[in-house]
């Protein structure tokens, strides 16, 4: 199913994906669509979406003709959103009632537009069920290229589901991967090596997640940026806030983001106590997130593996606060070695403990070692740059 390239005509980029902003300003992680409106120079971007309550069917945001299909009654349409599949499924099981009706609409969307549209490549993100999808399709001669970004490759694991993701990345012109952990859990299914890529997806560092000079850092404000699921592990830094109080009496926590883990953490912050130094922001937009990530005198991100195997894929979050030059440290999962940041064990409570409050007592001292980690994320992550990769990898795999 090659289709001929008309001269002057850009190519038709067909993009498949899970999450994606349900309206303009909406909190939901936002990374397809910053990376889709950057294609819209060199090719006419269509992208094919889930359908959620109070979203329209099809629009146009920044140049990108999103095209959104249904596949429930719209008050049922909660498969996606507010932590994503994995993370809905494991918290209310009669979820998985509405996944057979999801596969079969965005297969049949997704059959249409390729019938109807016909794109010269098609960018799947995630293996499954998107990447699956495509690789099926190519059997009927579509080329598509395919990004994992974590819990497609982490938490859905199984003896059945091993040649399946072999086979997604057997059959694409090109894998991407959004850190080295990932490419070694690929190579480890089997996948070829010569199909699959290192790259991530970009934070704009040069226009949004930025220093402003006038703002006042503070002293004591700890701050995790994310979604509530199990593999941020939130729950880690409550429990151990405690101990860091008796060093840091005027530590606080902020905390935003949503997902299903929000009642459990609110309980747990009530039960230890910290109701009063730990603030529940929820979703906020990401033209606010800035404000945050510069008033906070260290960022904390407590990775962990979850109970289901997975875990974070890199963790974009992490690049935006070194962006506005927030001091980060992380919990010790593979992933993390790609950034340029501090480690901890975040299970280990002596170790985690220590460690944040070591960074509360430096201060200013780190702003030189933020500094330096800007400018490497500067280089590996700005948008600019990673959009620029992604359409030279999708121009190839388009001829």
């Amino acid at each position: 199913m090659k289709v001929a390239l008309e001269p002057g005509v850009r190519p038709r980029l067909l993009v498949m994906a899970s999450t994606y902003p349900r309206w303009r300003g909406d909190p939901e992680p936002g990374f397809v669509h910053e990376l889709s409106k950057r294609l819209v120079e060199r090719f006419d971007v269509r992208v094919l979406c889930p359908h959620t309550d109070g979203a329209l069917p099809r629009e146009t945001l920044d140049g990108v003709d999103v095209v959104r299909y249904r596949y429930a009654p719209a008050r049922l349409e909660k498969l996606v959103n507010d932590g994503g599949i994995v993370a809905n499924l494991k918290r209310s099981p009669w979820k998985w009632l509405l996944v057979p009706g999801f596969l079969a609409c965005m297969a049949f969307a997704f059959l249409r537009l390729t019938m109807t549209w016909r794109p010269n490549v098609t960018h799947a993100h995630w293996l499954v069920p998107q990447g699956l999808l495509a690789a099926a399709a190519s059997l009927l001669g579509l080329r598509y290229v395919t990004t994992s970004h974590g819990a497609d490759l982490f938490a859905l694991r199984g003896a059945f589901l091993r040649p399946l993701k072999r086979f997604v990345v057997d059959r694409s012109e090109a894998t991407t991967v959004v850190s080295k952990a990932m490419r070694d859990e690929l190579l480890r299914l089997g996948a070829p090596p010569k199909k699959i890529s290192v790259l991530s997806m970009g934070v704009d560092l040069r226009n949004t997640f930025t220093v402003d000079p006038h703002v006042e850092r503070s002293k004591d404000e700890l701050l995790f940026v994310g979604r509530l699921v199990e593999k941020k592990g939130v729950g880690h830094l409550l429990a151990v806030l405690p101990v860091v109080r008796l060093r840091h009496p005027k530590a606080t926590l902020t905390i935003v983001g949503f997902g299903p883990e929000e009642a459990a953490l609110r309980e747990q912050s009530r039960r230890l106590g910290l109701e009063p130094h730990v603030r529940f922001v929820g979703a906020i937009g990401q033209v606010e997130l800035p404000a945050f990530y510069r008033r906070a005198a260290l960022f904390v991100a407590p990775f962990v593996k979850s109970s289901t195997g997975d875990e974070e894929g890199l963790g974009l979050v992490v690049v935006e606060a070194i962006g506005c030059g927030c001091p980060v440290l992380v919990g010790e999962v593979a992933a993390t070695h790609d950034l340029p940041v501090r480690r901890v064990s975040s299970v280990n409570v002596g170790a985690f403990e220590a460690a944040i409050s070591e960074m509360l007592a430096s201060g200013t001292a780190l702003q030189d070692e933020t500094a330096r980690s800007r400018q490497v994320c500067l280089e590996r992550f700005d948008w600019d740059a990673v959009a620029a990769r992604y359409a030279g990898l999708l121009a190839s795999a388009s001829v």
